[in-house]
């Protein structure tokens, strides 16, 4: 029996971009297309398929320690960037600001649709949702540098609001204007889970 179900949900891919060091920058650079392999995009900082652990994973591992890379790619979409917007008191936030790999449109509520939950392109490519990309003040850094006082405000507005971070499935190439089917893990909420956060 099939464990990922099909939905009618599609995401319509609005931006592409690639990050070639948030180290020294996190913005990112809008392209056309995205070339993706099992170990990320081309030239992406955040690609491979290994990655040293950041914080994220804190509670695991210690700073540093090689893992698996399911961080491969930032994933928002248009919906939640307007909202951010909007609650920042800005007329748009530009995602090369806040290092998008990929902007879609179409999801209700893009950042909490399931880990594990998949979206494929038109030539099979298929990225993997890892898990909510929790705001943080890096995004903020370089909104300042475009605006003068509003870059402290981004934490704040994009709180359930950031996206989600994947990692690629299947190799294939994204390009503006594609459409992405939305799959999601066919089970139940795991009843413990609001106990297990508690804990």
């Amino acid at each position: 029996m099939p464990a990922l179900k099909p939905t009618t949900f599609e995401a319509d891919v609005v931006w592409l971009g690639r990050v070639a060091n948030s180290k020294e920058n996190l913005s990112a650079v809008p392209v056309p297309s995205l070339d993706l392999a099992l170990g990320g995009g081309a030239g992406e900082f955040h690609s491979g398929i290994t990655r040293p652990s950041c914080v994220r994973v804190k509670a695991l591992y210690e700073r540093g320690t090689e893992i698996m890379n399911v961080r491969q790619l930032s994933v928002l979409s248009q919906e939640e960037l307007d909202m951010i917007a909007k609650e920042m008191g800005l007329e748009a936030v530009d995602p090369a600001w806040v290092g998008a790999s990929l902007v879609v449109k179409g999801i209700p509520d893009f950042t909490h649709v399931p880990p594990n939950a998949r979206l494929q392109g038109p030539d099979g490519v298929t990225i993997t949702v890892d898990m909510e990309n929790r705001p943080c003040v890096l995004p903020g850094r370089v909104i300042e540098g475009a605006h003068p006082g509003f870059g402290p405000k981004f934490k704040t507005a994009a709180t359930g609001k950031r996206g989600v971070t994947a990692w690629v499935e299947r190799a294939g190439t994204l390009s503006v204007g594609d459409t992405m089917r939305l799959f999601v893990p066919d089970q139940p909420v795991w009843s413990h889970l609001e106990r297990a956060r508690k804990s």
